[in-house]
């Protein structure tokens, strides 16, 4: 039976929370006693999920600051507050050398995978610190810590995340809100579907543990982080690779 943290009476968003990863960290929470709103820009596949899981469905587009402001008052007006945000959201762009790496494309991948969490961690953090409590969770990965060839902008965009943690960390330390990110191996979702086989064989090649990571491991792991019992830590990296990087 997996271990049980307490979010009972928690108010959750989950950033790209219709499938993949957001739908097993929403799960997990659901399953802890939060109430959540499933942020995605599909609406048609988040109100799918969202009715199958017990969630509210928000539309959001995360790059876009007023999608971000519009998603926010309604979320307040369907769950009151928000104690927790998870920002997972996040595409792949293509993979090719930096050199051949269109700009338009670098520009595409930052706005949803960088851009997106700061505006997401821009628009809950003055309720967190009115209401004297949250738990903010960001999706990193491990091409943040080492690079991937072949995906620059993608690499780029999560190491950005990982400052972006450390520096929020430290802005909010002194409220009872922690700001932590998680660094994962890929996992087999739908992103794979923005990849080359080539790119997926090569990540694999890179875990000594010899397979991708479940997406239940990644919920474990951010569920703690988004718990009460995660009093102390803030600005951390939490590192599920597989043993690809353990710093």
């Amino acid at each position: 039976m997996p271990t049980q943290f307490d979010l009972t009476g928690r108010k959750a968003i989950v950033t790209g929370g219709a499938q993949g990863i957001g739908r097993a960290v929403a799960e997990r929470f659901i399953a802890s006693g939060a109430e959540v709103a499933l942020w995605d820009v599909d609406t048609v596949l988040a109100g799918k999920t969202a009715e199958e899981i017990g969630a509210v469905a928000v539309r959001a587009d995360v790059s876009n600051p007023e999608s971000v402001t519009a998603a926010l008052t309604e979320t307040l007006m369907q769950l009151g507050r928000i104690d927790i945000a998870v920002n997972n959201a996040g595409i792949t762009g293509p993979n090719t050398t930096t050199w051949t790496y269109p700009p338009e494309e670098w520009d595409r991948v930052m706005a949803i995978n960088l851009t997106g969490p700061f505006l997401v961690c821009r628009a809950v953090a003055p309720i967190m610190i009115e209401h004297g409590y949250g738990r903010i969770v960001n999706v990193a990965s491990i091409a943040g810590k080492e690079g991937n060839p072949n995906a620059v902008a993608y690499s780029s965009s999560k190491a950005g995340v990982i400052a972006l943690t450390k520096s929020l960390g430290k802005e909010l330390a002194g409220h009872d809100i922690a700001v932590n990110c998680i660094t994962p191996a890929a996992a087999k979702t739908a992103i794979f579907e923005q990849m080359t086989q080539e790119h997926i064989d090569y990540m694999l090649s890179k875990i000594p543990r010899g397979r991708f990571v479940l997406v239940e491991e990644i919920a474990a792991l951010v569920t703690f982080l988004a718990s009460a019992e995660n009093s102390f830590t803030t600005g951390g990296v939490f590192d599920i690779s597989g043993g690809r990087a353990t710093y």
